[in-house]
């Protein structure tokens, strides 16, 4: 129990009417708001199992709707490439895309980088000489450089204390990594290895510039680590070339080994050549796996409508009167008819319910084998473009019957049931809180008015014991 001025002040006058107050001001309190408070209450606790229904059903549907899209992109039914002769390339296809068919291969070239080795010197700490080295970049053939325009030359200050692996340090960094240098260590001695990046433009020369004049070309002036195209200065050990390689007989280059932007949209990584020989990239449907899928839709959608008949029974259900519920049974039914692709022509499988997607009399789902077989044996291309992470498909329209169930400012659907019992719960939360502090205010104002009570009460008592004693003493003198 609070302790307030006016307790301390009637236990302190001890005598009174002898109720107790404080207690008598929190019981009228109290009683005083129960009706409101435990009929706000009882809405609360009802909100509360609305609230948890319906976001349990909204939960359900982008669960759903999210497990299909993963399926498709990652799962049994992201599209996978073959090749007959798989030495030569690996296939990738990117989430979202559906090659199909097959395409003829042949790999006449690999992209390859420059690697350009150095005379040697003593050792990796040998000093180099000072002076300016300069990288160059472009095409290199044979003992022709053409630059490229494009790119600006790299000049490296080179000092007199720098040595064979200090420069290698210096021309990765200079670069940015376009020309990735080390320190090598052989029979002949300690020589710089450069390598440039895949593609014939990713070629370069290095021009030196010595601070010794004249230039002595030897080891110990920076002259004798330089190079242009056709010098015996350093060895040209590989020479940067693009990739060459036809795709059902159009010649294409590139300037590294992965390729992108193929038909269909699948990349290829090169890994050895077939010159003569091609080979055959195929991609394939697996009918099984497009069966799995629409079973496990099945499954998932049944779920669902087993929750809505719990959630949303007539009877004893949190979600029994709710239009948003009543809107979500009323889209189930309606969805094998939804159009999954609205650009189908001739026998194409153009709904859900032409994958074999059908409605019991009791409003459970069940799958149509022979319907969806059918679909695969006419139309196994158009019914693989179905299942995709495009614009149109399996998952787009469930993706999209998912979130208009879900929508907030549509007061008919479930997020928009979901918005206005949390809006409620919200409402009812600030009208108990005003209650309690009315309550409390309440009980305030009754202890003050009930402690002034028992002041004039213990006062009065006061007086009549006094006026008793003046009377005793009247009486015992007049018998006297």
């Amino acid at each position: 129990m609070t302790t307030t001025s006016g307790s301390s002040i009637i236990s302190a006058l001890g005598a009174g009417s002898g109720v107790d107050f404080i207690k008598l001001a929190e019981d009228i309190s109290a009683a005083s708001f129960a009706a409101q408070r435990d009929q706000i209450t009882a809405r609360q606790t009802a909100l509360t199992a609305q609230v948890s229904a319906a976001a349990q059903l909204r939960s359900a549907l982008t669960s759903l709707s999210g497990a299909l899209g993963d399926r498709i992109r990652t799962g049994d039914l992201a599209p996978k490439g073959e090749l007959a002769n798989a030495a030569v390339a690996k296939v990738t296809v990117p989430a979202g895309v559906a090659p199909r068919g097959s395409y003829s291969l042949e790999v006449t070239a690999l992209a390859q980088s420059q690697t350009l080795v150095s005379r040697p010197l003593a050792s990796r700490d040998a000093l180099v000489g000072e002076g300016t080295l300069t990288l160059r970049f472009g095409t290199v053939s044979g003992s022709t450089f053409t630059a490229d325009g494009a790119r600006a030359a790299v000049p490296i200050t080179v000092t007199d204390t720098d040595t064979l692996a200090t420069l290698a340090t210096k021309i990765t960094q200079a670069s940015g990594g376009a020309v990735s240098a080390y320190v090598a260590t052989g029979t002949n001695g300690a020589q710089l290895v450069m390598k440039g990046k895949d593609g014939a433009a990713g070629g370069f020369v290095l021009e030196a510039a010595s601070v010794n004049d004249p230039a002595v070309n030897e080891a110990g002036d920076l002259t004798y680590l330089g190079w242009s195209a056709g010098s015996t200065n350093a060895t040209l050990r590989q020479t940067a070339r693009d990739a060459a390689f036809s795709l059902d007989g159009v010649a294409m280059t590139s300037p590294t080994n992965r390729v992108t932007g193929l038909p269909g949209g699948f990349g290829l990584t090169l890994t050895a050549t077939n010159t003569g020989a091609p080979t055959t990239v195929s991609f394939g449907s697996d009918p099984a796996a497009f069966t799995s899928v629409m079973e496990d839709f099945v499954s998932a959608l049944n779920d669902i409508v087993g929750q809505i008949n719990d959630l949303a029974a007539p009877v004893g259900g949190e979600l029994g009167n709710d239009p948003g519920a009543r809107e979500l049974r009323r889209d189930l039914t309606g969805l094998a008819s939804r159009v999954v692709m609205p650009n189908a022509t001739g026998s194409e499988p153009r709904t859900l319910g032409d994958l074999g997607l059908a409605l019991n009399r009791d409003g459970t789902f069940k799958l149509d084998n022979a319907r969806l077989n059918r679909a695969l044996d006419t139309a196994p291309d158009a019914v693989a473009a179905m299942f995709t992470t495009g614009a149109t498909g399996v998952f787009a329209t469930f993706d999209r019957f998912a979130r208009e169930n879900s929508l907030t400012t549509d007061p008919s659907s479930l997020g928009g049931s979901l918005k206005r019992y949390e809006t409620q719960k919200a409402a009812n939360d600030k009208r108990l809180s005003k209650i309690a502090e009315q309550q409390e205010a309440l009980r305030l104002r009754l202890t003050r008015e009930f402690t002034a009570s028992e002041r004039r009460v213990s006062a009065s008592q006061s007086t009549l014991a006094f006026l008793r004693q003046q009377v005793d003493i009247w009486s015992n003198s007049n018998n006297n």
